[in-house]
């Protein structure tokens, strides 16, 4: 019984530890709503105050007011043509500012594809 009981304890604050993933983000939208540019596949996004892109901005010599932003990180534009080969198996994205050759892109909504 004594053995059940620190176990679910432990469980539990593993479950409490466990982060609750990356950022929030807004409800995708059809990727021909996609009027910047091509959508683009990145690797990750984040919020842009998200403390891990500070040297990448630094580098690149970008600042950031608006800390609940979405950035997009290691960029490449996707056809939004339904041919084969063109998906995304990553995060599909519309940004406003990707002038950063795909390292970073600025200003990222999600895209549903399928739409």
């Amino acid at each position: 019984m004594q053995f059940t009981l620190i176990t679910a304890l432990a469980l539990a604050s593993v479950a409490v530890a466990v982060p609750t993933g990356g950022p929030i983000l807004p409800p995708p939208i059809p990727a021909s709503q996609c009027n910047t540019g091509p959508v683009q596949c990145c690797n990750s996004v984040q919020s842009a105050g998200d403390p891990s892109l500070t040297a990448i901005f630094a580098l690149l010599g970008i600042s950031v007011t608006d800390v609940n932003a979405i950035v997009g990180l290691t960029c490449s534009p996707i056809s939004v043509i339904a041919l084969p080969g063109n998906s995304c198996s990553a995060q599909p994205v519309c940004c406003t500012n990707n002038t950063f050759n795909g390292v970073v892109a600025l200003g990222c909504t999600p895209v549903n594809l399928n739409l």
